[in-house]
């Protein structure tokens, strides 16, 4: 007798079975083709009735993989470019950082969903030109990108109730300072004094190095020319003339030459950089205050002018022991002027850093050295100025002490540096291979600042220190301590 076991288990679709037959005896092949075969037409017919039920194709492998890369990069904030325009929801807008300060950036709305009216009927259009206060997205100080003032931003997460939001990326810059930190600058104002603080030679050459090494069009100018003698105005235009620098001369107190530094500064977004006390914020003062022109349509800060951000800026006075400027801006702030454009004022400082400058570049950051080499070319490549045989460039010219000063400073920092950390860099961005090797993005944390110190090593470091205290206890000669010797005395009376 030929006997078979059917067991039929039952999967999450009901119309799905999954057949099992046991048979036993000759014809049970037979017998387990005609089951099935009748299992098949239900399960056809079913899905002809509903072909809502209908299996979906599983995605394979290679669509798992590139599902989970373009998730990982967008999570990572790629930089956007300058003329993308993403789709904003009511909580977006993209904007421009004017002002930072501590954690806190202060954001103008320029940009804000396309739709007029939101779903409430409130007038989306009104926002523009609204300052918000910021924070910055946890991931992009995680892959050290760094959000300055200028940026062109997208800003989330935000309370139109309490002018509040979360900077979510920045766009690509045009270009980019580190002294002072501003993004996306269209000219350089170089301003120091002709006296209260008096004008150095080698100081203001930092000053041109640096601001040359940026490649930005830059203009210098004398402020407090009221406070010294013709003559010596005359022998410093033609110093700075022989330093191929034309400069202008100009007295916020006077307000002497203040139109022809308005008229280079008009619809451009600019930087006065200088010491302390040469008169930058007193300068800016007299550029916003001056009502000859009005300001432009297109100025986003218009609507925002009345805010504390944007007030007068602080002045200060020179200090009397020193000689120097005291630091009275402590902030990078834009703000607007009445002939149209912006202007950052930010705080003084003495030493530029020069950290953009190698010792390849520093010679094209001098105009006497341009000039020499415009006219004739160095025997070598990699001249460096300092005497090699076929250098064009001699010694015979004012600032060539100042150069070769300069030089060695880079040179020690650059051979510091490849000391420190090599000639390899790594990227701010890092990337592991997961699950079915999919390739997952993640920000490059830097060693030993996010990671807690192991419990092993807490208790070898105490050890060791243990032992050092015990080591420098027994090198001690405690018989000759008197205190001692007067203790062990009364103890043996």
């Amino acid at each position: 007798m030929q006997t078979f076991s059917l067991s039929i288990i039952r999967h999450s679709s009901p119309f799905f079975l999954r057949r099992t037959g046991i048979y036993h005896g000759g014809c049970g092949f037979r017998a387990g083709i005609r089951i099935r075969r009748s299992f098949d037409l239900l399960s056809v017919s079913a899905r002809r009735d509903n072909p809502d039920v209908s299996r979906k194709p599983q995605p394979s492998k290679n669509m798992l993989r590139a599902k989970h890369i373009g998730k990982d990069y967008s999570s990572l904030a790629p930089v956007l470019s300058p003329d993308h325009r993403p789709s904003l929801s009511e909580s977006q807008a993209i904007g421009t950082v004017a002002t930072a300060q501590a954690n806190f950036m202060r954001v103008v709305v320029q940009d804000v969903a396309g739709s007029e009216k939101n779903d409430d009927g409130e007038d989306l259009s009104s926002k523009t030109g609204v300052e918000l206060l910021c924070v910055v997205r946890a991931v992009l100080k995680k892959i050290r990108r760094r959000v300055l003032v200028g940026d062109k931003v997208l800003v989330g997460s935000i309370d139109w109730v309490d002018r509040r939001g979360m900077i979510e990326n920045v766009f690509h810059r045009r270009s980019e300072i580190l002294d002072p930190p501003v993004a996306n600058v269209d000219h350089l104002l170089v301003l120091f004094s002709l006296d209260q603080p008096k004008l150095e030679p080698f100081t203001l050459t930092r000053f041109l190095v640096e601001a040359e090494s940026t490649g930005i069009p830059l203009t210098l100018a004398l402020n407090k020319s009221e406070l010294i003698s013709e003559e010596e105005l005359e022998s410093w235009k033609i110093r700075l003339r022989r330093w191929n620098y034309e400069p202008l001369f100009c007295s916020v107190g006077t307000k002497d030459g203040l139109d022809a530094i308005a008229f280079i500064l008009r619809n451009q977004t600019s930087v006065i950089v200088g010491p302390s006390g040469v008169g930058k914020s007193s300068l800016i003062n007299i550029l916003r205050s001056n009502s000859g022109s009005a300001m432009e349509e297109e100025n986003w800060f218009e609507p925002i002018l009345g805010n504390k951000g944007f007030e007068d800026q602080r002045v200060g006075e020179v200090s009397t022991r020193s000689g120097r400027g005291k630091h009275t801006t402590r902030n990078v702030s834009l703000l607007p002027v009445s002939e149209g454009g912006y202007l950052a004022d930010t705080p003084g400082f003495n030493q530029p850093s020069l950290l953009k400058v190698t010792k390849q570049s520093l010679a094209l950051c001098f105009p006497e050295i341009r000039k020499l080499i415009e006219e004739e070319q160095c025997g070598f490549k990699d001249c460096l100025h300092i005497g090699e045989p076929g250098c064009v460039v001699k010694g015979d010219w004012e600032r060539y002490p100042y150069y070769l000063q300069l030089l060695d400073e880079i040179r020690i920092r650059e051979e510091f540096q490849l000391r420190t950390f090599g000639t390899k860099r790594e990227s701010d961005v890092r990337y592991k291979v997961g699950g079915m090797g999919v390739k997952q993005a993640e920000p490059r944390l830097q060693p030993k600042k996010h990671r807690r110190e192991s419990r092993k090593k807490v208790k070898q470091t105490m050890i060791s220190e243990l032992d050092e205290f015990e080591d420098e206890d027994s090198d001690l000669d405690i018989d000759d301590d008197p205190i001692v010797r007067a203790i062990e005395n009364e103890k043996n009376t």
